[in-house]
């Protein structure tokens, strides 16, 4: 076959003399050509030895049709042995026609659509997957170094080469890179401002780590959340160790003239650290509220403070009741006893007792409160289970029930914060303000247990109150389901009457403030030839005194400066007004505030503009998964052995990841950065 192959290329080459050129492309290296008769030549599969056109007459039918029999698996003989051949175009290390030539690299490659069972194989994807799954899943990066990976790598794919560390921080830096330009170009876009929030993590080596993540609302008037820096603090009793990471936050995202407000964690919103960053933001040079809005506690932490102390006021009782489920969870035989008497009591609840995991809250929560639910259970649990000793007192259960309200109080504060699409600032408002009220109304409680449990959270939860109140009324106040309405009805139901105008008055005169400066802020320059204002009044003067000239003799000359006394008693009413005396909208669940702003934006452009930068205001700086943690959050081990451009990389690359755009991203020609993790 191998001379007759040889025959028909040269008798193929001397029948048509502009082809004398060696064939290049791939498939022949799977058809030989035979010569049928003088007008005809057709090429035979190796494989199947089904015979395709090729040469009749002057007509040449090109190789594309025999490309496709090969990569889209259409050849029956090469499906079965594909295991065994490789064929993939796309690499020339695969081809096996038994000649030296075959593993030739420069051979040409031709494109074509895998199928599905011939899919090439790309390492360039590969390290991209891999990289990503390190920079998702947190791996460290050495595992691709690691025996054990590379030998299930192999099993899967044998063309697979390993990689070194070195190789794998290229293709994660990569990722950073390309993702941070494409946030940079969105963050470039946005119409309104950003706000920072700041969480503290430490290492095992006990070094600091502010995360600063960005809340805005982007082009479509959707509210985004990103992190934008991961930067050391190697002093952390340091009161300007923070402001170096608000600045070089604000200069690496352009943000000094877009910054609007910052939420700090509670851990290091002490006095002085807040005043050092008020002056760092003023020479800055942003002027909303004489510098910036300055949130020096994050609901989050807030309230799983409260929890712990509420669960701390009777933790006895709430060891008993742990210890009580654990007895019935850890031991079938114990379960089916329990189970077997709730359906002998006829206990409704429908609840499965669960142990709780107490580094988060919310779980002891629940665990109580489903404990509490089956009382009468456990009450009878010691008479026909005499294992089981460690049965609370029915006052003991009265207390657990008492503390369960007030955990759901927070519970449900909480649970807003959870929320996969973050809220607007406004949600917030609702539950807390209802926590101040019963907590202020729990302190003063005749009953002794009662304002013994309650009266310690009030005190930590009225410093919250005092900072936040006017963030999150003014937010409310953005929200035209509400307006002013709601801040008005709740600062009286917790002021009373007399003390509500007092409160009810820094709103309104804040609200206002802040829009006046949204005003000013949105003033063309002055021209040039500006004149001051004594050189105004002469000139209004000498127009009045022209005005007067031409209404001599003018029959309504009297009505006319009627009109002119009346325009100038009257203010015009600014957006703001107009906007607070129109009726409120009707409340619903799903009414989206801020897509109403859009779609109002023509009739209040300054105010729609002020409504999207309060509404996007965080509250919090913590990941929704992190709501009800009562642990510190540090860095793992792994991660506080990189260094920090590294930590910073592999920390924004993963929270960006979850918005990735992109599919293929090695259809985009980026240049490889080097750097040393």
């Amino acid at each position: 076959m191998d001379v007759l192959t040889s025959h028909n290329e040269i008798v193929d080459s001397e029948a048509l003399p502009n082809k004398r050129r060696r064939k290049k492309s791939i498939v022949w290296e799977h058809f030989t050509i035979e010569t049928i008769d003088a007008d005809c030549t057709r090429a035979c599969c190796k494989q199947c030895k089904k015979s395709f056109a090729y040469i009749t007459g002057s007509k040449l039918a090109g190789t594309s049709h025999l490309k496709r029999h090969i990569a889209l698996g259409i050849c029956p003989v090469n499906r079965t042995n594909q295991d065994k051949t490789q064929l993939t175009p796309f690499n020339s290390a695969t081809r096996t026609n038994g000649s030296a030539s075959s593993t030739a690299k420069s051979r040409k490659r031709y494109r074509a659509t895998p199928g599905p069972t011939s899919i090439p194989f790309d390492q360039a994807r590969c390290c991209y997957d891999i990289a990503k799954m390190i920079i998702q899943h947190d791996y460290p990066l050495d595992m691709v170094e690691h025996s054990g990976f590379n030998k299930f790598v192999r099993n899967l794919q044998p063309l697979f080469s390993s990689m070194s560390v070195d190789t794998i921080q290229e293709h994660i830096f990569n990722i950073y890179v390309r993702e941070k330009q494409n946030l940079l170009n969105i963050i470039g876009a946005i119409p309104g401002r950003v706000h920072l929030t700041l969480d503290l993590r430490t290492s095992d080596q006990n070094i600091g780590y502010v995360f600063l993540t960005g809340y805005f609302v982007d082009c479509d008037w959707k509210l985004q959340c990103r992190l934008l820096n991961v930067i050391m603090v190697p002093f952390l009793d340091s009161e300007v160790a923070f402001n170096h990471a608000v600045a070089a936050c604000l200069t690496d995202w352009c943000l000094e003239t877009k910054l609007f407000t910052l939420t700090l964690d509670q851990s290091i919103a002490n006095v002085n650290v807040r005043k050092n960053l008020r002056h760092l933001l003023s020479i800055k040079g942003v002027h909303i509220l004489n510098g910036q809005l300055i949130i020096g506690s994050c609901c989050a932490r807030v309230l799983s403070h409260l929890a712990q102390a509420a669960l701390d006021s009777i933790r006895p009782v709430v060891e008993k009741v742990r210890q009580s489920v654990k007895f019935v969870k850890t031991a079938d035989a114990h379960e089916e006893k329990f189970l077997e008497l709730k359906k002998q009591l006829q206990v409704p609840s429908i609840k499965e007792l669960i142990v709780d995991d107490q580094t988060k809250w919310d779980t002891t929560y629940q665990m109580l409160l489903i404990a509490s639910e089956l009382k009468e259970v456990f009450s009878c649990l010691d008479t026909s289970d005499p294992d089981y000793k460690l049965t609370p007192t029915m006052d003991e259960w009265k207390q657990v029930d008492i503390l369960c309200g007030y955990l759901k109080l927070f519970f449900d504060a909480a649970n807003i914060l959870t929320s996969p699409t973050y809220s607007t600032a406004d949600v917030l408002f609702h539950e807390v303000w209802k926590i101040q009220l019963d907590l202020m109304q729990a302190a003063c409680s005749e009953d002794h247990f009662v304002r013994n449990l309650t009266k310690p959270l009030q005190e930590k939860f009225d410093k919250y109150w005092n900072d936040c109140n006017l963030v999150l009324a003014a937010a409310v106040v953005m929200d035209p389901r509400f307006k002013m309405k709601l801040v008005e009805f709740s600062f009286i139901k917790i002021y009373g009457e007399e003390a509500a105008g007092n409160w009810i008055k820094i709103v309104d005169e804040g609200v206002h403030e802040v829009f006046c400066d949204y005003i000013v802020q949105s003033l063309p320059p002055a021209p040039a030839n500006f004149v001051d204002e004594n050189d105004n009044f002469v000139i209004k003067s000498e127009f009045c005194q022209e005005d007067s000239l031409l209404s001599n003799g003018d029959t309504f000359a009297d009505f006319d400066v009627y009109l002119h006394d009346i325009m100038n008693n009257q203010q015009m009413k600014t957006e703001i007004d107009q906007y607070l005396e129109e009726p409120l909208m009707p409340r619903s669940q799903d009414f989206d505030v801020l897509g109403w702003w859009r779609i109002n934006r023509c009739q209040y452009p300054t105010l729609s503009k002020m409504a999207s930068d309060i509404l996007s205001i965080p509250v919090c700086t913590v990941a929704p998964d992190s709501v009800f943690d009562t642990a510190p959050r540090d860095l793992n081990k792994h991660r506080s052995s990189l260094r920090p451009v590294a930590i910073e990389a592999l920390s924004c690359a993963k929270d960006w990841l979850q918005y990735e755009s992109w599919e293929n991203p090695y259809g985009i020609e980026a240049a490889t950065v080097k750097m040393e993790f």
